[in-house]
């Protein structure tokens, strides 16, 4: 059974200031060697990193991206794919790192925080179809997957707050 092409994610990119992949995740063969997929990278890179816009026609392909200090990421799709549905992809990817690397969003701290990147992706994205497009939710289930991710005070304790009540209430039943 084919998944509708509309939640179809083709690529999850970040790369650094020179254009260079700290992280990428390709889900289709459109770019099967990592040749091949270095020189696209390079490409998109070209072409969007003195631009102000948010969404790129590019090689047959819709790109949007986003940058941020020394990082930009990138969701690829193909260019019948709707944007909105790419730049939820995008938004949530990026808020859900800002929130893991508490708002330090630049490239030491994706570095030391890669394991975090990995799980989060995971979350929004299984294998170009879109799973998820709400930052908390993510930044909550990769808490539960990764243990050695970081998170603010505020989510532990909001975490240990629900446990205590869940508990509470399952005394008092």
């Amino acid at each position: 059974i084919e998944e509708p092409s509309l939640y179809t994610v083709k690529a999850v990119l970040i790369l650094d200031n020179d254009g260079d992949r700290l992280y990428a995740k390709y889900y289709d063969d459109t770019y099967p060697t990592v040749k091949e997929q270095k020189a696209f990278e390079k490409n998109i890179f070209n072409k969007t990193h003195r631009t102000d816009s948010e969404i790129a026609l590019l090689e047959g392909l819709t790109v949007v991206y986003k940058s941020n200090i020394d990082l930009f990421f990138y969701v690829i799709g193909s260019s019948h794919e709707n944007e909105l549905m790419l730049m939820a992809v995008l938004n949530c990817l990026f808020d859900s790192l800002s929130q893991m690397l508490r708002k330090n969003v630049e490239r030491r701290a994706l570095l030391e925080n890669m394991e975090g990147l990995f799980l989060a992706v995971d979350e929004i994205v299984d294998g170009g179809v879109i799973l998820e497009s709400d930052p908390q939710q993510v930044v909550h289930r990769v808490a539960l997957r990764g243990d050695d991710v970081p998170l603010t005070e505020q989510t532990v304790t909001q975490v240990l707050q629900s446990a205590k009540e869940q508990i509470k209430w399952s005394l008092l039943r």
